[in-house]
């Protein structure tokens, strides 16, 4: 750390505590070289994946795009913003636990459908079908099958 007074880069730690809320440290800290004494903050920067899109161009992460996209299947369901808030909390978690610095859209695409399947069984379907860009009815039966379970396989059966 380079003392801010004389710009010398050899200073030495006095004290170290951590706040109150547990997330900086604080240090006090002595210039080797000017004698001079001052503080500095510490606290980790958590740092958000980039993004692959399917084109291939990277993009920075954007809880703005999840939000709007989760808000957009939710739409006129009746899902509390508590829950929407909890989900994408859920989804960053799982992005910054994955330790890497790039995820393809498609993780991203199917964390946000694991997160609706949970939330909202229509707002899931809606979120699947332009997803997975849906071509016929036959994949939104398939969609519903796979949610719905033995429930609805007999009826839906394809002939």
């Amino acid at each position: 750390m380079r003392c801010p007074f004389c710009g010398h880069a050899d200073t030495q730690v006095i004290d170290s505590r951590v706040s109150e809320e547990g997330d900086t440290i604080r240090r006090r800290r002595r210039c080797q070289h000017c004698d001079k004494r001052f503080t500095t903050y510490e606290r980790v920067e958590l740092v958000m994946p980039s993004i692959v899109k399917r084109n291939g161009s990277r993009s920075e992460y954007d809880q703005g795009k999840l939000r709007a996209s989760l808000s957009l299947a939710l739409r006129k369901r009746p899902v509390s913003t508590e829950d929407v808030d909890a989900a994408v909390s859920r989804i960053e978690e799982t992005l910054l636990s994955s330790g890497k610095r790039e995820v393809p859209s498609a993780y991203v695409g199917e964390l946000v459908m694991t997160e609706l399947k949970k939330l909202d069984k229509v707002a899931y379907v809606r979120f699947a079908s332009v997803y997975r860009s849906f071509e016929d009815i036959g994949e939104f039966i398939e969609a519903i099958r796979e949610m719905q379970g033995p429930l609805l396989s007999g009826k839906l059966r394809k002939d």
